[in-house]
């Protein structure tokens, strides 16, 4: 497949910035059963100590911690449809991104910083302040224009990789399912 180039991709940046800030929708949700294979779900269970029940990110682990566990930080991963359409050109590559949820919201830094919590079906997640860049896995699919694209200063600010998050509330996710930030309770007064 051909990839598009830096210049088509920074074409569709406005139609990125557009994304719905508040409240979006969820489109695809894919599981990750080992390294290489991706299994697309109608809904997905998330639990607050297995992430998304199927997946491997438990099983996996990290080569950050010192005992190779897994990092909370990184239970799942969301990234935005809108770059992920534009990358992958066809809906049947959406997957190969290597994420769990594909969300038309905007999910840049300004919109969601590290410790919003998004309401997505019944479950909570919280956005980690550990960043989601593009890997060796993401320039093979996509090409290198597409890496550099999403790794940029402005790639970076906008999230166009998506964000790391940990599951707060476990619940079910549904494609279709609504995305919304959840209100940060006001203190009681003293």
């Amino acid at each position: 497949m051909e990839h598009l180039s830096r210049l088509a991709l920074e074409a569709g940046l406005d139609h990125i910035r557009r994304s719905p800030r508040d409240e979006g929708t969820v489109e695809l949700i894919a599981c990750r059963p080992d390294n290489f294979r991706r299994q697309v779900l109608e809904e997905a269970v998330l639990d607050c100590a297995e992430g998304l029940i199927g997946d491997n990110w438990r099983v996996r682990g990290s080569r950050h911690t010192p005992d190779g566990s897994p990092l909370l930080a990184q239970q799942v991963t969301v990234t935005n449809c809108r770059v992920t359409s534009l990358v992958a050109v066809e809906r049947e590559r959406w997957a190969l991104c290597g994420d769990q949820f594909y969300v038309d919201l905007d999910l840049s830094q300004e919109n969601l910083p590290a410790g919003t919590r998004l309401a997505i079906g019944s479950a909570v997640i919280e956005v980690s302040a550990k960043p989601h860049v593009g890997c060796w896995k993401y320039d093979a699919r996509f090409g290198r224009d597409a890496m550099r694209f999403v790794n940029s200063k402005a790639g970076r600010a906008l999230r166009l990789r998506g964000f790391c998050a940990s599951i707060v509330v476990g619940g079910t996710v549904r494609t279709g399912d609504k995305i919304r930030k959840v209100p940060v309770l006001d203190p009681a007064p003293t």
